[in-house]
């Protein structure tokens, strides 16, 4: 079992009335990459600034590297904290920003320079050195808060949602960026995002939280192909949802909710007695595959299912999809998730 370097244990907190976060406990080993994945008012942000010290838990502790950091104040955590604005200062150039919080820590002039250097290189920004934060794209601000935050060596980095403000493209880039970093230095980091894709692709862990509670807690394999509840799948990528019923007319209540990922839904290039048959509403081109959105009405036409199917580019040219098209559809076993009604009709009420 993996030791925890940052262990947050029984935390809530609450403003009034309103519960923010409920006995939230997680453990997280060093030099872990963990994304808090969520909703907007999830409780992700409040629980990352209890992390810093910036807001205090009304019950529960946290605990780094064995020492209860709980009451201590920010300054006393050895934690580094990149704000979603990057909270940059308009007045000081990239170089005198990575030098400010060096500054408080009282080293000398020498080796605060030699830190500045190599945090500016580390980012590949040396030649914006003297530039100001209102000369700089917003990826070079981006990557001008990184660096001064790696740059003081805190045990510790937390980011809040460090690239929602910037385009597709760059945030691709510094996705590979951050993580690169993360672990060239070896940091324990923690990150707050709502982007699915963002955590699928850097955490190693990933925490999904939802109303102020931890849903689930895994590796992003284990979060896409083994979801805890529905709420879990229908939130990290796209999902078909399919009461059990559909399979049993007799059945007057669907005891199982099923649910299957649209790129594990086959269209068969043939007509088959056991598949299912569906009429094609509308696709959408999307580069290396098509996302094609289905009809599957029951023998009488009464009720319908709506289905998502993602096809290859390839394939879906030679099979020469269109809306309107009747096909066949197949629902391997081995792909298909199972909740019970109670977890189907708790995943209702929290969404």
């Amino acid at each position: 079992m993996t030791k925890s370097y940052l262990s947050i244990q029984g935390v809530s907190k609450r403003f009034g009335l309103f519960a923010a976060l409920e006995h939230v406990s997680i453990d997280i080993a060093k030099n872990e990459f963990v994304c808090l994945l969520g909703p907007s008012g999830c409780g992700k942000t409040t629980l990352l600034r209890m992390i810093a010290g910036l807001e205090q838990p009304t019950t529960g502790s946290m605990i780094i590297a064995g020492r209860e950091i709980t009451s201590l104040p920010p300054a006393k955590r050895n934690i580094a904290m990149m704000f979603q604005s990057y909270a940059l200062f308009p007045n000081l150039t990239a170089a005198q920003n990575i030098a400010f919080g060096l500054q408080e820590k009282k080293l000398s002039r020498q080796d605060i320079a030699a830190k500045v250097e190599e945090a500016l290189d580390m980012v590949d920004l040396s030649h914006v050195r003297d530039k100001y934060p209102a000369q700089l794209s917003g990826g070079q601000q981006q990557r001008i808060a990184l660096a001064r935050a790696i740059s003081l060596s805190r045990d510790v980095l937390l980011l809040d949602e460090p690239l929602s403000a910037l385009d597709a493209k760059v945030r691709q880039k510094l996705r590979r960026e951050i993580r690169r970093l993360h672990e060239k230095f070896g940091m324990t980091t923690v990150m707050v995002t709502h982007d699915q894709d963002e955590a699928l692709t850097m955490a190693d862990k990933i925490v999904v939280m939802n109303h102020g509670e931890v849903v689930q807690v895994g590796t992003p394999e284990v979060i896409y192909t083994q979801p805890a509840t529905p709420f879990v799948a229908d939130f990290i990528g796209a999902v078909n949802f399919i009461e059990s019923r559909r399979f049993d007319p007799g059945q007057r209540e669907a005891s199982t909710l099923l649910a299957i990922r649209p790129e594990h839904v086959r269209l068969l290039a043939y007509e088959s007695e056991y598949g299912i048959p569906a009429t094609i509403l509308e696709s959408e081109f999307r580069g290396a595959f098509y996302r094609i959105y289905l009809e599957w009405r029951d023998d009488h036409g009464q009720t319908t299912v709506q289905l998502t199917l993602d096809l290859p580019a390839a394939q879906a040219n030679k099979l020469d999809v269109r809306r309107g098209q009747k096909v066949c559809l197949e629902l391997p076993l081995e792909h298909l998730l199972r909740f019970e009604q109670d977890e189907a009709a708790a995943a209702k009420e929290q969404g």
